[in-house]
């Protein structure tokens, strides 16, 4: 794989981001990573990665293909964080689907979507005045909005984001985000980022998982071995 693959990552400096960068820079990818804040860029440069400062939230849909331009992937890692309702639905829902809409017209297939695991049924299940709602339905639109695409797609649904180390291997759970039918104890449902950064180097790198969701935690079963 020679450094003309490049992979571009909105949200570039979150921290699954920066975990990512560096695993893909390894597997041969060249990674652009997209930041709103210039300040931010010594540490996208750390990581292995270039630094490209434009606000997704902003920047619409030619802009955004214009970035995409030529590149193999683009990776979804983007999030509001737990702002207002309406800073959520800009970003996590609008953004991303501009992101969708640009990949296509940039003509690039491969578009990797950092969901999480029950997304699927939380919007009939978490109460519309929850806090946690407006997140539910960007994140449920978003994917929605990918799946409809022509995009070589990989949707991948982690549980509660821990900082521990990777483990190198996965739990696989079902679309709902649950095992065997029944939802996991808190203790299970959780996922490591450094563990989602190897799987987004690993559907990259391998082809794996295209126009398809997947769910899971931290486990046993090699990724590679899991995923394919």
């Amino acid at each position: 794989m020679s450094d003309s693959a490049r992979v571009v990552i909105l949200g570039g400096h979150g921290k699954i981001a920066l975990l990512a960068a560096p695993k893909l820079k390894a597997a041969g990818f060249a990674v652009d990573s997209v930041i709103r804040n210039p300040d931010q860029s010594s540490d996208v440069e750390a990581a292995g990665a270039n630094p490209v400062v434009l606000d997704i939230e902003t920047a619409d849909t030619q802009a955004l293909a214009d970035l995409f331009a030529g590149a193999q992937a683009v990776v979804f890692s983007a999030g509001a964080g737990g702002g207002s309702p309406e800073r959520t639905k800009a970003v996590d829902l609008e953004a991303a689907k501009r992101s969708i809409d640009a990949a296509e017209q940039a003509g690039v297939k491969r578009f990797v979507m950092v969901s999480y695991a029950s997304v699927s049924v939380d919007s009939d299940r978490v109460d519309p005045e929850s806090s946690f709602y407006p997140y539910v339905q960007a994140k449920s639109g978003a994917d929605e909005h990918l799946r409809a695409s022509s995009l070589d797609f990989t949707i991948l649904g982690p549980g509660g984001l821990t900082l521990e180390p990777s483990s190198g291997k996965v739990l696989i759970a079902d679309a709902a985000g649950d095992l065997d039918g029944q939802t996991p104890a808190d203790d299970v449902r959780v996922t490591s980022r450094d563990l989602v950064a190897d799987v987004i180097t690993h559907v990259l790198a391998e082809s794996a998982a295209v126009r398809e969701t997947v769910n899971f935690y931290d486990g046993q079963t090699p990724i590679a071995e899991a995923i394919s």
